[in-house]
């Protein structure tokens, strides 16, 4: 996974980034945009992050943005605690 430097924006680590995507407890198509998908997940430290990457028409995905999860996201954690309980 390709990460461009709008993902770095905040600081978060490559390492961290890909550990998100590889371990999401949420993994959702944008509504806004068809082509960009939302991963939330947590760092190597468990923190929780948002990671938005961009489909590309290989099928490949690159990471356009990356930060600590913002409270507007904790909905959709919630959300999958009900789907499982």
């Amino acid at each position: 996974m390709e990460i461009l430097s709008s993902g770095r924006k905040h600081g978060v680590s490559d390492e961290d980034i890909q550990h998100a995507v590889d371990h999401g407890l949420v993994v959702a198509d944008s509504e806004e945009d068809v082509d960009k998908v939302l991963y939330l997940g947590p760092d190597r430290a468990g923190n929780l992050l948002e990671v938005v990457a961009a489909l590309r028409a290989e099928e490949t995905e690159v990471v356009i943005h990356a930060m600590p999860m913002r409270a507007m996201y904790e909905s959709l954690l919630r959300d999958l605690g009900e789907a499982d309980g």
